[in-house]
């Protein structure tokens, strides 16, 4: 699924747990010691079985651990899985353009109603859905219009 990609021994553990905890298949996990959160990637079609009915497997792990979580659906095309994430914002459409240099950057055209929950309370979700699509498809950024 996803190569090259370092996991510490303490996303490890955290995998670990959230797999016993909810028979979830984990591809990815980052621990953001900055937010104090934990940040899991699942495989496709399994956030709800991760999230658990009313989010009570969610609530249990964040009592256990006692961080924030945020869960992702892994997919492999770099234009569904941003899509996805910037759920609950409507995306109208996704460009993946190659600049000079090599760089690659994903122009993301979303509501002009939803551009506030793109990109969140002080550029949090577009930080993560930043760092996301470098980790997996080597985006160098992306750009909400």
């Amino acid at each position: 699924m996803i190569n090259n990609i370092k996991i510490t021994e303490t996303e490890m553990r955290y995998i670990q747990l959230l797999q016993n905890m909810t028979g979830a298949t984990i591809v990815d996990c980052i621990v953001d010691e900055a937010l104090d959160t934990i940040i899991f990637t699942v495989k496709k079609g399994e956030v709800g079985l991760a999230v658990g009915k009313g989010g009570e497997k969610i609530k249990r792990f964040r009592s256990m651990t006692n961080k924030q979580v945020e869960i992702y659906e892994y997919l492999p095309e770099a234009e569904k899985f941003i899509r996805n994430a910037l759920k609950p914002a409507k995306v109208k459409d996704i460009r993946l353009v190659d600049r000079m240099g090599g760089k690659k950057i994903a122009m993301v055209n979303v509501e002009p109603k939803d551009k506030g929950i793109a990109i969140g309370k002080n550029g949090s979700n577009i930080k993560k859905i930043r760092f996301l699509a470098d980790r997996y498809f080597q985006l160098d950024t992306v750009v909400i219009n």
